[in-house]
């Protein structure tokens, strides 16, 4: 959910910035051309909800904790099937305080078991407005089930003595060490970087932050140029770093890929080679637009690869709350590359994730 989405541009094209945004027009609302027969006992159908910008979904013990952005606070839907999303339970787990730093504009987080506790990582800043603020924070709970337990406010992530603009938190762990990748500002322009730093616990960069992209190329930078919302994917000997690109307002948002060995070292940009078109977009024929800020799963059995993202329905819908998470399997080039494919139709019944 990117800054310049919401403030820059709201400022720009709709002279007044609201808390959630605003759009130049109001779209129809979407009404598929076909009516498909109901999901079965074996099939499913997207999207998985009515709104849910920026999905995560984190697996552990045989279920599935889904979280998106909320703005206002933070909860876990928590489902052993994935394709049953819709009719889980979700529980509020954090309610930021009245004022503060971290009181407002709470964005994408993500949930990690890691070291035998429960993270939660999300921007957040001051309620209100004023969107510049924004930095990443954590949680922890010690609790077996993220659902239940208690969250303990475990404070800023950040980079001595880089403390700038920051958004999109995630985690990768290689070559036994552990490191933090977020969407960030250098201090001297709005162009959203990805940036990487060290972890020395779940809740403490230890410096330097080294960038390891920005937007290069005409794709993302649609509307603004724009790189965020990174998630890794490992496969074979391969470490992925797949991004979100262009401005989040716009239907050309995609995913963009870095590419790394799995033994190299992450801090150095040298490490990662960026794929020079995107590789997610998308798809008007599946009413399908604005495709990314994504995560991945298994499948129940562990036999296939997810990709889960969020879209909007219509054109020009813009970077709110009508974004809606979907999901799709995908599978392996024959040089270890994933191929999402194409932006499956919502009016498609597609089948359960194997094991469900």
């Amino acid at each position: 959910m990117s800054y310049i989405s919401r403030q820059l541009y709201g400022s720009l094209v709709c002279l007044a910035l609201a808390a959630t945004a605003c759009q130049k027009t109001k779209p129809a609302p979407f009404v598929p051309p076909v009516t498909p027969p109901p999901a079965t006992s074996t099939t499913f159908q997207n999207p998985l909800l009515p709104s849910g910008p920026d999905p995560w979904v984190y697996q552990k013990d045989g279920f599935y904790y889904y979280m998106h952005t909320l703005n206002n606070r933070l909860a876990i839907w928590k489902t052993a099937k994935m394709s049953e999303l819709r009719t889980a339970p979700s529980k509020v787990v954090w309610t930021p305080p009245g004022s503060g730093n971290a009181s407002g504009n709470l964005w994408a987080p993500e949930l990690y078991f890691l070291d035998g506790k429960w993270y939660i990582y999300y921007s957040a800043g001051p309620a209100g407005t004023d969107l510049g603020r924004q930095r990443t924070w954590v949680l922890e709970n010690d609790a077996a089930d993220p659902t239940t337990g208690t969250w303990v406010d475990k404070g800023r992530l950040f980079s001595s003595p880089e403390d700038h603009w920051a958004i999109d938190g995630t985690v990768l762990e290689q070559n036994g060490k552990r490191y933090f990748i977020w969407s960030g500002h250098n201090g001297t322009d709005a162009v959203q970087r990805l940036y990487i730093s060290q972890m020395s616990n779940p809740w403490t960069l230890v410096g330097p932050r080294v960038e390891l992209s920005h937007p290069e190329y005409a794709w993302e930078a649609n509307g603004f140029g724009v790189n965020e919302g990174p998630e890794i994917l490992k496969h074979a000997d391969k470490t992925f770093l797949v991004y979100s690109a262009s401005f989040c307002g716009t239907d050309q948002y995609a995913l963009g890929m870095l590419t790394a060995s799995a033994t190299a070292d992450p801090m150095l940009a040298a490490s990662w080679t960026k794929s020079a078109a995107p590789v997610f977009v998308q798809n008007p024929a599946s009413w399908a637009y604005a495709t990314g800020h994504n995560s991945f799963f298994k499948s129940k059995d562990g036999q296939e690869d997810w990709l889960l993202y969020h879209a909007n329905s219509n054109p020009n819908e813009g970077c709110v709350e009508k974004r809606n998470p979907r999901m799709q399997k995908f599978t392996w080039n024959a040089d270890g590359t994933p191929n999402f494919g194409a932006a499956v139709s919502i009016t498609t019944l597609l089948a359960k994730p194997s094991g469900e």
